[in-house]
């Protein structure tokens, strides 16, 4: 099944609870929180706290990617403050296992992401526990990137790889991601397509959530 995520860093925070309603009403299934602390990656963003002050806005999944170095301190913090799904990057501390069972002993559902240079590979041992695999097809840290159209392979690998397992693990993309970049996702088999500028900049937003969800579904190879 086709989700679209959009990207809360692409939005206008003066307007948080407005933006966050329009992309709802727009038909987006899922909103994606990124989380950086200045340190996995030189950007920072925000915490719990406006998570939590943006679920009392919102009925949709909250995707909560944790950009920031051992998160495993804080995922207590990002469940009380209503995450759906926490995402952790596999670069960003050493105990993966203990991120995922810390997750899921709390109810919630885990995933992994990976920066462009990690191999898919190293996701073997951990796919029996995960419900969402992410691949970045940027660095990151930054909006508004090119999409690495190279990335693609992993995402091939990764859905394969889930294949074979024979569990319902989403496949998730992270960076540069429109109604045209979407056709080349979603035939590697990504069916969680996350979106900033192109929805939250776009003059009709759900023209722009319609036109993404139709460049995937029509695209789609998983």
């Amino acid at each position: 099944m086709i989700k679209i995520s959009p990207s809360v860093l692409a939005c206008d925070f003066s307007k948080l609870g407005e933006e966050v309603r329009k992309v709802e009403d727009a038909g987006a299934e899922w909103l994606h929180l990124d989380v950086m602390d200045g340190m996995f990656v030189p950007n920072i963003s925000f915490g719990p706290d406006v998570i939590r002050s943006v679920r009392k806005q919102s009925e949709m999944v909250f995707d909560v990617h944790l950009m920031i170095m051992d998160p495993i301190r804080y995922i207590d913090g990002f469940v009380k403050a209503g995450a759906d799904l926490i995402t952790f990057h596999y670069e960003s501390c050493e105990d993966r296992m203990a991120v995922i069972e810390k997750i899921r002993a709390a109810g919630k559902k885990a995933a992994i992401s990976l920066k462009p240079a990690t191999p898919a590979s190293v996701l073997e041992p951990f796919l029996p526990y995960l419900d969402m695999v992410l691949i970045m097809t940027v660095e990151p840290g930054f909006g508004g990137q090119k999409f690495m159209t190279d990335m693609m392979d992993k995402v091939r690998a990764v859905r394969e790889m889930i294949k074979k397992s024979g569990r319902d693990i989403d496949v998730q993309v992270d960076g540069g991601i429109n109604a045209e970049t979407t056709k080349t996702a979603a035939a590697a088999g990504a069916n969680v397509l996350v979106a900033g500028s192109s929805i939250f900049g776009a003059p009709d937003a759900a023209k722009a959530v319609l036109d993404i969800r139709s460049a995937a579904e029509n695209s789609y190879c998983g």
